[in-house]
């Protein structure tokens, strides 16, 4: 079997996976088809141009991206210039008709789901692990219903009632990744105002602390606080999502949201500086033990039953 035929056999068990993985599926034949252009000597541009691509058609491919995987016919087009054999062309096409199946969040409309908000829900359902910063709000991962109601409702003053309730759906069902067996390990840092800032109510912040407490003890969920007598902690200014998916040949990407759009970082350069002002922030913010018994003080101390 050649490098390349071994390479493409430890991403075999992708194809047997209950949950469809879209995103993560076009990212790995992309970042297949590329090795393969790059093993054949073969430019991005010299590839495009035999095949009649255009070069941001190739570069979109290579880089998973898009609502919709690349067609059957040009995947195979791809492989036929790189002399693929027909072990590696199995493999590869179906894993692209994998990456044709809608993934659970993919059912929601447009409005709820735009292009950039529907990769970062496929990434995260694809991710060994992730990194998240948050300033204002609990991670979206780690929110209760209630919590994430009042979220929607002071982001969205105008929406309807039938389209606050469509959001805590999405949310909620987004937070079941956690409760999976293969859930990934997530490691959220949160200032402390977070957990001073009411939203809801008081009854409504209890239960989102202890909810947030209950997940802190889970083995795959580590939290840290960056308390508010740190003054000089190296935060970035903007809730920060760092994704890795380990073993896969796929490059760490860096979610920054915006209000109506979001960035996603993919060059190396760019994600490593993310990765060490995260590293940085975790050493100046509170350990996990000490995290969890602030979090549980603060439930004591401001939203309990009196």
């Amino acid at each position: 079997m050649s490098a390349e035929s071994h390479r493409l056999s430890r991403l075999e068990p992708y194809l047997d996976r209950t949950e469809p993985a879209p995103t993560l599926l076009k990212m790995l034949v992309g970042v297949q088809l590329t090795g393969m252009r790059e093993d054949a000597g073969v430019s991005q541009e010299q590839a495009a141009r035999t095949l009649g691509f255009s070069p941001a058609k190739l570069s979109r491919i290579e880089a998973g991206k898009g609502r919709k995987p690349p067609t059957e016919a040009d995947v195979r087009a791809l492989l036929q210039l790189y002399d693929a054999d027909d072990y590696e062309a199995s493999v590869l096409v179906r894993l692209l008709l994998r990456a044709g199946e809608p993934g659970w969040w993919q059912r929601y409309d447009k409005r709820l789901m735009p292009e950039w908000f529907d990769r970062l829900v496929g990434l995260q359902e694809a991710a060994a692990a992730i990194r998240t910063f948050e300033i204002q709000y609990v991670p979206g991962l780690l929110q209760t219903a209630a919590y994430t109601r009042a979220v929607v409702e002071r982001g969205l003053p105008t929406a309807s009632s039938a389209e606050v309730e469509r959001r805590v759906e999405l949310r909620m069902r987004r937070g079941q990744l956690l409760l999976r067996p293969d859930t990934p390990q997530l490691w959220a840092i949160l200032d402390e105002s977070v957990l001073m800032r009411i939203l809801g109510g008081p009854e409504v912040m209890r239960e989102q602390l202890e909810y947030l407490a209950e997940m802190a003890e889970r083995p795959h969920v580590t939290l840290q606080i960056v308390p508010l007598d740190v003054t000089n902690a190296s935060a970035p200014a903007i809730p920060v999502t760092y994704l890795r998916f380990g073993g896969l040949d796929l490059p760490d990407i860096v979610y920054l949201e915006h209000i109506r759009s979001a960035n996603f970082l993919e060059d190396r350069d760019e994600t490593e500086e993310y990765r060490v002002a995260l590293d940085r922030l975790a050493d100046e913010a509170l350990d996990p033990r000490e995290s969890l018994a602030l979090v549980q003080r603060t439930l004591k101390e401001r939203y309990s039953d009196r």
